[in-house]
């Protein structure tokens, strides 16, 4: 296959959202037959139908679907570079993007580089936060999605080196009324015949407080399923099931609500963060520099 055409494919997506050839052409500013020729041409290129004519516009074919996801990803990762490019012609010196846990993201990563862009010598550098699963992070690292990755020490690196970051410790959280309020501590196992509100399956946390329950002999009962911390707590407050977040992030939101938060015993709930990479001789000056800053945060005791 001979290489994609930027333009083209603009203009193929363009006609995918708008499903007309004539109206996809009157929005860029070109007529519709060159569009119906860069069409053939595209199709000719990928060496097969993208498209099927109507009386009244265009429907997508099978091939045309799947070209129509690849495209929109192209164009994203095209405006990307545009963007870092234009960054640096206009006299930005360094730009680092970082993929995070949202563990990491809602404690502490926020404050510190924070912290980092203030110093009047990292003026010229720019951050991007973007946050993921730590698999995900792990992934995008060593695809080259991002120069930095921060994620809990207990998921595997396959192969990427590390520096140590903060910790946390997990606790949990319980409305005033629920049984467990009374107790000063608690190992996960006694939080077991009550239900929880749980965050998406795949997470680190979540795989870890699976396997506990199971060595317990108990299953993890949950109520209900939310994306962030946030939604869990409001989930506690009305008294609908318990949680198990970091003590960083419950602390603030139970002080302004009465929620109680019980800290856990077990050897897991104290958890360390790496930040991770490919190579650190490798790294751009910027990511070198950020690095440095983060890897000497002191770490909660």
């Amino acid at each position: 296959m001979r290489d994609l055409d930027l333009t083209s494919l603009r203009l193929f997506v363009a006609v995918c959202e708008t499903r007309n050839i004539a109206r996809a052409g009157a929005n860029a500013n070109i007529v519709g037959s060159a569009i119906s020729k860069r069409m053939a041409q595209l199709e000719d290129v990928v060496g097969t139908k993208l498209l099927s004519r109507r009386r009244h516009g265009v429907e997508l074919t099978s091939a045309g679907e799947t070209l129509l996801e690849h495209a929109r990803a192209i164009l994203t990762s095209t405006a990307r570079i545009e963007r870092d490019m234009s960054a640096y012609s206009h006299g930005l010196r360094g730009q680092v993007r970082v993929l995070a846990t949202s563990s990491v993201l809602a404690e502490s990563l926020a404050e510190d580089v924070a912290v980092f862009l203030q110093d009047p010598r990292h003026r010229s550098i720019r951050i991007d936060l973007e946050e993921g699963l730590s698999h995900q992070v792990i992934r995008g690292i060593k695809e080259g999605v991002a120069s930095l990755g921060i994620c809990w020490d207990a998921s595997p690196l396959d192969g990427l080196q590390s520096r140590r970051y903060r910790n946390d410790h997990l606790v949990i959280v319980v409305h005033p009324s629920h049984p467990l309020a009374h107790m000063r501590s608690l190992q996960f196992h006694q939080t077991l015949d009550y239900e929880h509100v749980g965050m998406p399956v795949a997470s680190s946390v979540q795989v870890m407080l699976h396997r506990s329950a199971a060595q317990a002999g108990q299953a993890l009962l949950h109520r209900v399923i939310v994306s962030n911390f946030d939604s869990a707590l409001r989930v506690v407050r009305a008294n609908l099931g318990i949680t198990v977040v970091p003590f960083e992030v419950a602390q603030s939101y139970a002080d302004a609500t009465g929620l109680v938060v019980i800290p856990l015993t077990d050897a897991w709930a104290t958890r360390s963060f790496i930040i991770c990479f490919r190579d650190e001789e490798s790294l751009a000056p910027a990511a070198r520099v950020l690095l440095e800053h983060l890897a000497s945060v002191e770490p909660v005791a």
